[in-house]
């Protein structure tokens, strides 16, 4: 009887296994079919199937499964958090998460293989295993093409369009900070003509540095944590620059700032790449980059509406001033603390984590894409029906053990040296083949464009104020052999020359020295109290029984054999003197540098809508072309009203090149060194900003021509290179 029951009992038991291995198996059938049938709606997408699947099939019906539950152990086991709770009599509904069948299928095959052969990865060729990691890549890289598909376009893709406009429009905003501070902070921080320029290119080099850095990091520990990171540093140290009074402690700041903005370029469109489907990347990551054009907007608003109000500035005592330029600075840093706090809210990107073999934080990530754009669009029922995602073999690296008993600090080293080294390597196969010329031509298409515009843009205000200096000294007013006596000046004197001319008894009481040169002239028994002046000089004259009283007339004022004879000076003031109220020309040269980005608008519209229909080469190649083109007409600018109209002109013709160039990086490196890729190309802009930074601005006082002529060539030459790029239009991100 007791064997009777344990029959019985054996029976039932194994026809329950039975049940539930068919019901298994019916349930990837079904899931089989859908594959399938999407397949069949997406036959445009060249995507192979699965073979695992079918390899698993034969497996079943050449080796059925023993009835006493043996081998259900280790999968009932394995069971994800997400199927808690779920009996076993339970159905399974279409689009439920079942855990990683992925990585259980490659558990699965690596510890075991047919015909009992062994396959261990310690025994296996570096090369085998790359090979194979190359394989899954490509696989998943059409599988993820589906998954964004089914996902769609709506509103979470928006809202992480605006969190990384915010971003990308800081670097913007950094890069026009320099050009328009440049002339204010140097004055205000008394630097001499030979330090002058070094603002621009130590920010320039710090972005470069960042951009290479950063781009790497992301590559390794995300796109989201590494943007939080170098956001938070670039908004920290931008807002202490404005605070700090030397020029030193100065450029130690904005070389920080510099370095933590440096990575927002590679890591944004990296980022935002990684949640577009084929068909929408050109145009989108096109209308992303109208956030750097307005955060140029931004810069030159601001520049145009703060920094010529000189009266929105204190001061405390002589050693402590804080002007209009500072408050400009605060406000550039706005976009950038925005940004951080925007992106703590968005998720990281689920194409990197599948990369690294996250597969849980991945799907998860991509349902709540799918979730928050199906109910967008009034459609809360619709099941995301992805439950198994491709995930590329994941190799291990050899890493160097720090001892514990180093200090806090040899350790940090130590993790940077680390760090630093992965990236060179990573960078390295960048330049390995298939990639090494198509990395060539991009890092040469890259120097050049950036050459040519920052070497134009940022020293262009220089350019307008030589113009109007030419214009402003012929209309110097020059007296000669005056006799002044007993005469009390209290009004602003400005462009003019006083060539031997006597002053007795006078008194200079608070006004105005405004590009004012006395030149052989004698002051006996005069007064001067409260006196401002700037780019005025006393050259070669006589001060007899003079007194001084808080003023800013010193020795480097009184030059070319200047005299001062039983003369007190008492209470100078301290500090370089900024330009005043009345100031028109940098009104001026704020409002044109605010015209030359509002022309950039038209072409970012054109080049958005037009990417995907004329192709990206055609559009970068033609871009840079035209804008070397017309920049070789500014050589014949004899007005600022010409030359006004040809920087416009230039912006509206190379934001294509911008936003093409853009498009044409992020997709031809594959997504485990696009953020290394694309740092090392924008490190190189920056390289090319520094130099051209360099160059124009020691020539920009001695002709025109050089640096114009440099500029067009440099552009025609790196347009025709950019027509023999790849065309990426139809990749699919590797």
């Amino acid at each position: 009887m007791e064997d009777t029951y344990n029959n019985r009992t054996s029976l039932v038991k194994g026809a329950k296994d039975m049940v539930k291995e068919a019901k298994r198996h019916a349930t990837k059938k079904v899931n089989k079919v859908v594959d399938r049938a999407t397949d069949e709606y997406s036959s445009h997408h060249n995507y192979s199937r699965f073979q695992d699947e079918e390899d698993e099939d034969e497996d079943f019906y050449r080796n059925p499964p023993r009835q006493d539950g043996e081998g259900y152990h280790d999968n009932e086991e394995g069971s994800s958090d997400a199927t808690e709770g779920h009996d076993d009599e339970d159905e399974i509904y279409e689009g439920e998460y079942q855990g990683i069948p992925s990585a259980g299928d490659r558990k699965h095959k690596e510890g075991q293989v047919a015909l009992g052969q062994p396959m261990s990865d310690a025994t296996r060729d570096r090369k085998e295993l790359e090979q194979e990691r190359q394989a899954d890549e490509e696989e998943l890289a059409q599988q993820y093409e589906l998954i964004i598909q089914e996902c769609g376009h709506g509103r979470f893709q928006w809202q992480l369009f605006l969190v990384l406009g915010l971003a990308l429009m800081s670097d913007g905003v950094e890069v026009f900070v320099v050009g328009f501070v440049l002339p204010s902070a140097e004055t205000d921080m008394c630097v001499p003509n030979s330090s002058s320029g070094w603002l621009g290119s130590v920010v320039y080099l710090g972005m470069m540095i960042g951009a290479l850095f950063w781009g790497g990091m992301s590559d390794k520990v995300g796109r989201r944590q590494c943007l939080l990171i170098c956001m938070s540093t670039n908004g920290f140290f931008a807002f202490l620059s404005s605070f700090v009074q030397g020029y030193g402690f100065f450029l130690l700041c904005r070389l920080v700032a510099g370095f933590g903005i440096g990575g927002a370029v590679p890591i944004v469109f990296s980022f935002f790449a990684e949640v577009l489907s084929r068909e929408k990347r050109g145009e989108h990551l096109s209308w992303l980059c109208m956030f750097w054009m307005i955060g140029e907007i931004y810069a030159s608003a601001m520049a145009w509406a703060i920094i010529p109000h000189y009266g929105w500035s204190f001061s405390m005592g002589s050693a402590y001033q804080f002007h209009s330029w500072r408050v400009f600075v605060v406000v550039c840093a706005l976009p950038c603390v925005c940004a951080v706090v925007a992106l703590t809210f968005m998720p990281e990107s689920p194409r990197f984590y599948l990369e690294v073999g996250k597969h849980d934080e991945a799907w998860m990530i991509l349902k709540q894409i799918h979730d928050t754009n199906m109910r967008a669009r009034g459609q809360p029922e619709k099941v995301f029906t992805v439950n198994r995602i491709k995930i590329p073999k994941q190799l291990d690296e050899l890493v160097e053990m720090k001892s514990e008993s180093g200090n806090a600090v040899s350790k940090v080293f130590f993790r940077i040296k680390s760090e630093t080294h992965g990236i060179y390597l990573n960078l390295m196969k960048c330049f390995n083949y298939p990639m090494r010329e198509n990395m060539m031509r991009l890092a040469i298409v890259w120097f050049t464009l950036s050459f040519g515009y920052y070497g134009l843009s940022v020293w262009f205000p220089d350019v307008i104020k030589h113009l109007q200096a030419d214009e402003y000294a012929s209309k110097v007013k020059t007296h000669n052999n005056e006799h002044i006596e007993d005469f009390t000046f209290n009004f602003t004197l400005e462009n003019q020359i006083h060539q031997n001319g006597l002053f007795i008894n006078d008194r200079f009481i608070n006004m105005k020295l405004k590009s004012v040169t006395f030149i052989d002239s004698t002051f006996r028994n005069c007064y001067f109290d409260d006196v401002t002046s700037v780019g005025s000089f006393f050259r070669n004259c006589t001060f007899i029984d003079v007194f001084f009283f808080n003023t800013d007339i010193d020795e480097s004022k009184l030059i070319d054999g200047t005299e001062v004879l039983n003369s007190t000076f008492t209470h100078n003031k301290t500090g370089c003197q900024m330009t005043f109220d009345d100031d028109y020309s940098a009104y001026w040269v704020y409002f044109i540098n605010f015209l030359g980005t509002l022309a950039v608008l038209p072409g970012n519209i054109v080049s958005a809508l037009l990417m995907d229909k004329i192709g990206r080469l055609s559009m970068l190649g033609g871009s840079m072309v035209l804008s070397g083109i017309s920049c070789f007409f500014l050589w014949f600018g004899t007005s600022e009203s010409m030359m006004i109209f040809m920087l416009c002109l230039y912006n509206g013709l190379s934001i294509s090149a911008w936003n093409s160039l853009d498009v044409v990086t992020t997709e031809s490196f594959p997504t485990v060194r696009r953020g290394t890729g694309f740092g090392f190309c924008n490190a190189l802009c920056k390289l090319a900003a520094v130099l051209g930074n360099l160059i124009f601005g020691s020539l920009v006082s001695i002709t025109k021509a050089i640096p114009i002529l440099m500029a067009s060539s440099v552009l025609v030459g790196g347009g025709l290179v950019g027509l023999r790029l790849p065309d990426t239009r139809a990749n699919v991100l590797m």
